[in-house]
């Protein structure tokens, strides 16, 4: 059997936008306890002080470097005949069958500064005009907790069954799942009212 063909890579913005966010800090706070560790060694100070230092230096640049290099490598591929959603976590294939609508919404209206704490605002404000897919679905293709274990808040704008998908290019995006789910065949006539997601896409940047 051969093996499906998938569309474009589409990195989900919220995945790279939180690592560049963070990566730098958690880098430059690694290379401090290090420098401090490399004082405290050099002062002959007790060994354990130092050794302690320098290993949650080192950590921190480790974890600091492991999210530069993570930035991108999450991502939404259309298949022929399910969306795969892929994270530094999770391995995630959804089948189109599972999808009952998809609509735009901008961040900001998904998730308005005051329905979240502090932090999580802070982290939307930058994105908040920025247009997202929400994909409603019938149900999820494993438990909500587990989802909710391995993916950021900002994919679920409340406990119905949906996605909430942000990339750089929605349009294109939706347009290139539309084109997988129609390529495997010709639809039924009663089906072509529901066939094409993109149709049915309020247009938000109007």
């Amino acid at each position: 059997m051969a093996k499906a063909k998938g569309g474009r890579r589409y990195p989900l913005v919220v995945y790279t936008h939180m690592m560049s966010r963070w990566w730098t800090a958690i880098f430059t706070l690694g290379l401090a306890l290090l420098a401090l560790a490399w004082a405290v060694y050099s002062r002959g100070m007790d060994q354990w002080r130092w050794l302690t230092l320098a290993s949650i230096g080192g950590l921190n640049v480790f974890i600091g470097l492991s999210m530069w290099l993570m930035r991108k490598s999450a991502y939404v591929q259309p298949f022929s005949d399910h969306l795969r959603l892929v994270t530094p976590f999770l391995r995630l294939n959804i089948s189109y069958k599972r999808i009952r609508r998809a609509s735009s919404s901008n961040m900001g209206a998904l998730f308005p500064p005051g329905s979240v704490s502090n932090w999580r605002a802070e982290i939307i404000q930058p994105l908040a005009k920025m247009t997202a897919l929400v994909l409603e679905l019938n149900a999820y293709p494993m438990s909500q907790a587990q989802l909710r274990l391995f993916l950021s808040p900002l994919f679920f704008k409340d406990k119905s069954p949906h996605f909430v998908i942000l990339v750089d290019d929605w349009m294109k995006f939706s347009s290139e799942m539309d084109s997988m789910r129609s390529s495997t065949g010709p639809v039924p006539a009663h089906q072509k009212r529901n066939a094409s997601i993109l149709s049915r896409l309020p247009n938000k940047d109007k």
